[in-house]
């Protein structure tokens, strides 16, 4: 006869054992799985972009153009 404690620790050690997933992704849902991560990575690359690359460029292009005066003294700053 098994008492309370005994039942507690079996009870314990079968849940923490591994067991099988049966876990199958059809071909549709494995392409709409891999088309999601490629979307969220391009996604992040693009706000990277948007949010770093063309305030920088902007800011080099009015710098470019703010050359010197026809005095010969920079207006740039």
């Amino acid at each position: 006869m098994l008492n309370t404690k005994h039942l507690i620790v079996l009870v314990a050690t079968v849940a923490l054992l591994p067991s099988q997933a049966l876990a199958y992704i059809g071909p549709g849902a494995g392409l709409g799985a891999i088309a999601v991560t490629i979307a969220l990575v391009l996604g992040v690359l693009l706000l990277l972009v948007g949010l770093v690359w063309y305030p920088l460029k902007r800011a080099l292009k009015k710098k470019k153009v703010a050359g010197p005066d026809e005095s010969g003294k920079d207006v740039s700053g």
